[in-house]
Formats: C-alpha cells, sequence, structure tokens
C-alpha cells in the first residue's frame, strides 16, 4: 500500500458528509474523538470522550458541527501512517468503540446459496463445484425477488426437505426470522490500514464487504460506515455452531475508514441502492473483484435492525450492525475448481460512493501482535484525561492491533 492512496478514502462528496471516528494518539497515548473538516482532522475529545457517547446526543450532527476543538491533525497524514502500520505516528483507528459488534448473516439470496454449498461440502473447498451445481438444480429457478417468511419460501422449504436438501442456512435465509449474532468484542474491532487476521487453521476463507449500521442506545440509526466480515468458509462449512470460531478471531472484523453521520439527503433511504465494491490485490498477481449490490437484499434494514434491538434486547453504548453481503468468491485462485481463498500479504479494498474505502492487509492471525487495549485501558487512558496527565507519562502505542 502506497501513501497516495491515504487520499483517496473519503465519500466521493466529502463537503456534504459529517464524518467522525478515533485517532490514537501518541502523545496521550490513547484514541481520540474526532471528526473531519476538509483537509483537517479536529479533536473533539475535550467535549465528548467516546463515539459511544457522541451517539448518544439528541442532535449528533449538530454537536459536532458546534464543537469548538480546533485542528490536531492534517488527514492525508492520518491516511498515510495509518496504511504505513506506522503506529509511532497518530493513525486512525477503528471509528467505533463501546459500541457491541452485531452482523446479520444470509441477507442475500447469492450468499445464502454459498453457506449451503459449504454445509454440503462440510467445509471441504475440493468439493464446492460438485455440490454447487447439485444446489443450483435442486433449487431451480432464481430466487431474487423471494422475501423470506413469505408463503411462496415455505414451499421451497417443502420441496427442499422432500430432496434432503433443508439447511439451517436456507431457514435463515428463506425462514421469518434473520440471523443475527455477536461479530466480535467490544473495542476489537481494526480500522483503516490496519492488518486483517487469517488463522492459520483455515484454508479456505474470504472478505465480506458489508454495509454496517451505527446505532445509539435506542436501536435508532444515527450514520453509517464500512465493514469487512471475515469469514472462515472451512471452519463454519463443518458446522453452523462453530460460528463463533469462524467469525471472531484475532483482527477478523475490521470497520472504517468513518462514520458518516446521517444528514440531510444522506439516511437509510439513500444507502438502499449503494452499491459496495470489494477488490482483492495478492502479491502473487492474483486479482479479485467484485460487487455487492444493497438493492438486492432480501430484508429491508428497519428488519434486520428490529431483529437485534427491542424488548428483547437493549445494548446501553449503541451497537454496530453488519448488514450481511451479496459477494461470496468462486473465482479460482490456485487450481481449477478450489475457488478463492487468502493469502497472507492481500490487500483488500472495500469502497461505495457514500462511505468512503476500507484498505487492510492481510496477515496470519497468530503473527499479530495480540489485542491488548480493552475497556480497562480505555477506562484507565479516560481517567489520566480527566486529571490531565502530562504526555510523557502516556503509554505508546507500536501495533495496530494494540490500539483499540
Amino acid at each position: 500500500m502506497t501513501a497516495t492512496a491515504s487520499l483517496h478514502f473519503l465519500p466521493a462528496d466529502p463537503a456534504e458528509a459529517i464524518l467522525v471516528g478515533r485517532v490514537w494518539d501518541p502523545a496521550s497515548g490513547g484514541p481520540r474523538v474526532v471528526c473531519v473538516r476538509g483537509d483537517e482532522v479536529h479533536d473533539l475529545t475535550p467535549s465528548v470522550r467516546t463515539v459511544a457517547g457522541l451517539m448518544e446526543h439528541g442532535n449528533p450532527v449538530d454537536f459536532v458541527l458546534q464543537a469548538t476543538g480546533g485542528p490536531r491533525w492534517n488527514l492525508a497524514d492520518l491516511g498515510e501512517a495509518s496504511l504505513d502500520a506506522d503506529r509511532n505516528r497518530p493513525h486512525l483507528l477503528s471509528p467505533i468503540d463501546l459500541q457491541v459488534i452485531k452482523a446479520c448473516g444470509v441477507t442475500f439470496v447469492e450468499s445464502m446459496l454459498e453457506r449451503v454449498i459449504e454445509e454440503r461440502c462440510g467445509g471441504d473447498s475440493n468439493r464446492a463445484a460438485e455440490v454447487r451445481k447439485v444446489v443450483a438444480e435442486a433449487l431451480g429457478g432464481s430466487l431474487d425477488a423471494l422475501r423470506p417468511g413469505s408463503e411462496e419460501a415455505r414451499e421451497i422449504k417443502k420441496v427442499l426437505s422432500s430432496q434432503g436438501m433443508w439447511s439451517q442456512y436456507l431457514e435463515v435465509g428463506l425462514g421469518p426470522d434473520p440471523e443475527v449474532f455477536t461479530k466480535a468484542p467490544v473495542l476489537s474491532s481494526v480500522g483503516f490500514g490496519s492488518g486483517v487476521g487469517i488463522p492459520g487453521f483455515s484454508s479456505w476463507n474470504n472478505p465480506e464487504p458489508e454495509l454496517v449500521l451505527v446505532a445509539d442506545s435506542a436501536g435508532t440509526v444515527r450514520g453509517a460506515t464500512l465493514g469487512n466480515d471475515v469469514n472462515l468458509r472451512d471452519v463454519e462449512g463443518r458446522s453452523a455452531l462453530l460460528l463463533g470460531m469462524a467469525k471472531d478471531n484475532n483482527a477478523s472484523c475490521a470497520i472504517g475508514p468513518l462514520i458518516r453521520l446521517f444528514h440531510q439527503d444522506f439516511n437509510l433511504d439513500s444507502l438502499r441502492n449503494e452499491d459496495i465494491t470489494l477488490t482483492v490485490e495478492g502479491m502473487d498477481g492474483y486479482r479479485l473483484e467484485g460487487r455487492s449490490s444493497l438493492a438486492r437484499i432480501s430484508r429491508p434494514f428497519e428488519e434486520l435492525m428490529a431483529a437485534a434491538h427491542g424488548r428483547h434486547h437493549q445494548y446501553p453504548d449503541g451497537f454496530a450492525l453488519f448488514t450481511g453481503t451479496l459477494f461470496a468468491p468462486t473465482q479460482d485462485r490456485d487450481a481449477e475448481g478450489l475457488g478463492f481463498t487468502h493469502k497472507p500479504g492481500d490487500v483488500v479494498t472495500i469502497s461505495s460512493p457514500q462511505l468512503g474505502t476500507l484498505i487492510n492487509r492481510t496477515q496470519n492471525t497468530e503473527d499479530l501482535e495480540p489485542w491488548t487495549f480493552g475497556i480497562n485501558a480505555l477506562f484507565s487512558y479516560l481517567s489520566r484525561l480527566e486529571t490531565g496527565p502530562s504526555p510523557s507519562t502516556a503509554v505508546n502505542c507500536t501495533d495496530s492491533h494494540v490500539s483499540p
């Protein structure tokens, strides 16, 4: 990744976008809540300590626009340090902090079919092409217009069950209730430029480019960003009960580059037809391109939000919700019929016109520095801010995943 790339991660209309996030500040030894104004990044921390706290304001946009904190960093410098993995310089972090990280799965028909294929393969990528053909024949025609929970969906369930093809993935893809799971612990997500982890025990895996909705404690969506819900296909394919092992590993959740707050014409409706593009560029010269169109999602955003939050479940510090992906790569990387899997050093670029660009590079999970900056470390840092320590006593962050 080059420094030039650091200049092009904002939305296509940056002058209209209200962008907030977090920056690791070596001078104070911790994360700062920030907003972007042109080429400058302003520190909001004197007024609000966490992004979760910012979302709880009656009008976060007005709060950001009226904030008086001066500029502290140059945006291009932050982007360059983030992509260069220079953790001795200020750099971007995941833009969420205390929010719980939730995710919805199987919200697109194509990805639903790939989950079925994983299950039928038992996680063995060598059988993917053969099983894909069998599943497609069993399903018959296109399911693009099928409404989950509808009478038509119930009839397809009956047909597939009679053929021995029913699956838990078809249940959540076609049934009345969506899949909602906890993707990652609080403060564990990584941001723009950080390494994303692929565990050594996985040999069949892929990125999942997704829209991430950011909500306050009342379940009101305050803004949106991009995410990579890194997925281990071989692990989940062995059993859906291994979802935690497949989804939650060190640096397996990337979010960023920034949260775009809902303001004027940017809202849930403007995102319903957003296209999210994916590029994977390998050190071996391999290139993969894909696109996930939110217009083809099988359940509306409101239904996904209601499944995650309500009288049955509250989130006092808010939550971030991955909304699922249309993209499930089947393009062969090595031998014919084996499909796609990551290799160390892959540069993963996820972009959309209204949300900007999230860039990360894959690494072996076991080679990443352990995640150490958790809730206790954040509270300790915030308490030092209250008492006003000198920067010379601050802790230095030297690794991408030591920072929150």
